[in-house]
């Protein structure tokens, strides 16, 4: 159990600032390779100078994000059920909780995966993939991507986040990093060797279900490795069903789940809403979004990094410690998006010029859409750190509340309010002025409940889920 002792170091006595790094770091710069792919993508489909396979791309990422709703519903949920059962010292309960996690995203990954592929047509058509020039490409990247690399994709997150629970934040920042790696090497590969000109899309497509599926395979192999000194474990267990086990996974992840559904059905109405105006302002505002997301994706990283660290130390009852790593955690959060936020004031044409290499005006749109969404970077920042925390210790009231506010209840209303003021610019504006917002109401629930939380509550009293 000597790898054990030393997760309970970094838990427990390691300096709060080098915990937060050890941490965080990893996951932070996993989450920037994540991303990095995510534009590689876009980069070498830009190559082919086609704003519609572009837009193809584009139209399908909230459906192919979905995979992360569910990966985050089990694998947040679980991370945090295993963390504080781990303060808790009830390592059952954090085995019970790996195992319901483990099946319970698998199961669910493949049942929208087969959703995905029966209603395939219809599903494009409503993602703002109607446009003729557009759709088939979208139906083969989803085809390949969600309804055979769905399960592939959503276990490699998931499993990432059941490693990371225990404090192996390297291991898991590793398994995350090799699928970016893989996915950036194949794709000139698929798209520019092995096929056809004008199969671009699809190329990319295979060599995203690829790279994830090693991925996957990475943590598997990892786990397995590991399953004597870990409680993480993937066979089948008596504890994943009893107790509250399943009732806090679910409970503690739903969140985390909604938070990324929304996102996805909020660039879905955006995406819907700019197609009334042509694929150059789709193929604009995709790849804004792309560029906008590298902000959000550290500040992610840093989220779920430190995840286990707040909710091992709120259940073992050392609440200063757990206060300094939150404070610590967002104060670097922030300053990371309001240095994204910086670069895309400043080199915005440039930046989308990477993607959209032919002249078009998707580039001048694109660099415009880029200024307008980077300014709720550090309000987004906070706001998300925040949400992160009431699910790391177990408020998934307080969680889901400020979730849904970010994402769904303040910007889909305003899409369709501003873009009647402000065509086309109106709907993009909805995205920061929700993200102000929502950081306003997070940072006075957080304020309100840190004034209410004792000082040092006896340990190991901390209920699992709480509202």
């Amino acid at each position: 159990m000597k790898d054990r002792a030393a997760q309970v170091r970094i838990f427990e006595q390691y300096p709060i600032a080098r915990a937060v790094l050890a941490l965080a770091v990893p996951t932070v710069i996993s989450q920037v390779i994540l991303v990095v792919y995510n534009m590689a993508d876009t980069f070498f489909i830009g190559l082919a100078g086609s704003d519609a396979m572009i837009t193809a791309v584009t139209v399908c990422m909230p459906a192919f994000m979905f995979l992360s709703a569910i990966s985050n519903l089990f694998g947040v949920g679980g991370a945090s059920v295993i963390a504080r059962a781990l303060g808790a010292n009830d390592a059952r309960k954090a085995r019970g909780a790996a195992v319901f996690a483990f099946y319970g995203c698998a199961c669910a990954t493949l049942a929208y995966s087969l959703g995905a592929w029966l209603l395939m047509e219809p599903f494009v058509d409503l993602l703002g993939g109607s446009d003729p020039a557009v759709h088939g490409d979208a139906c083969r990247y989803l085809t390949v991507t969600v309804a055979l690399g769905g399960l592939a994709t959503s276990m490699n997150a998931l499993l990432g986040h059941l490693v990371r629970s225990e404090g192996r934040s390297l291991q898991a920042g590793i398994g995350i990093a090799l699928g970016g790696v893989l996915n950036i090497a194949l794709d000139p590969l698929f798209m520019f060797v092995l096929l056809p000109r004008g199969s671009e899309v699809l190329g990319a497509a295979i060599a995203t279900a690829l790279s994830n599926l090693a991925a996957a395979l990475y943590f598997l192999a990892l786990i397995l490795r590991n399953r004597k000194k870990s409680v993480i474990s993937l066979a089948p267990r008596r504890e994943a069903l009893e107790g509250r086990v399943p009732a806090d996974v679910l409970v503690t992840g739903l969140p985390a789940c909604l938070m990324t559904l929304c996102e996805n059905i909020s660039y879905a109405v955006l995406d819907n809403l700019m197609a009334v105006s042509g694929p150059v302002f789709q193929a604009g505002i995709g790849v804004a979004k792309k560029v906008n997301m590298l902000a959000h994706c550290m500040v992610r990283g840093m989220a779920q990094g430190v995840l286990p660290l707040i909710g091992y130390n709120y259940a073992a009852g050392n609440t200063r410690r757990m206060k300094r790593a939150v404070l610590i955690s967002t104060m670097i959060s922030v300053t990371l998006a309001a240095g994204c936020m910086a670069a895309g004031l400043l080199f915005s044409r440039g930046l989308i010029g990477v993607f959209i290499q032919h002249e078009s005006d998707s580039l001048t749109y694109g660099a415009h859409f880029l200024r307008i969404l980077c300014i709720g970077g550090p309000f987004s920042a906070c706001a998300y750190a925040f949400i992160s925390f009431f699910q790391a210790v177990g408020r998934s009231r307080k969680s889901f509340l400020l979730a849904i506010l970010r994402k769904g209840l303040l910007d889909i209303p305003m899409m369709f309010i501003l873009v009647r003021a402000f065509p086309v610019y109106g709907i993009v504006w909805a995205t920061p002025i929700a993200d102000i917002l929502c950081c306003a109401a997070a940072v006075a629930t957080f304020a309100a409940f840190i004034r209410r939380l004792p000082a040092r509550p006896e340990a190991g009293l901390v209920p699992a889920v709480q509202t």
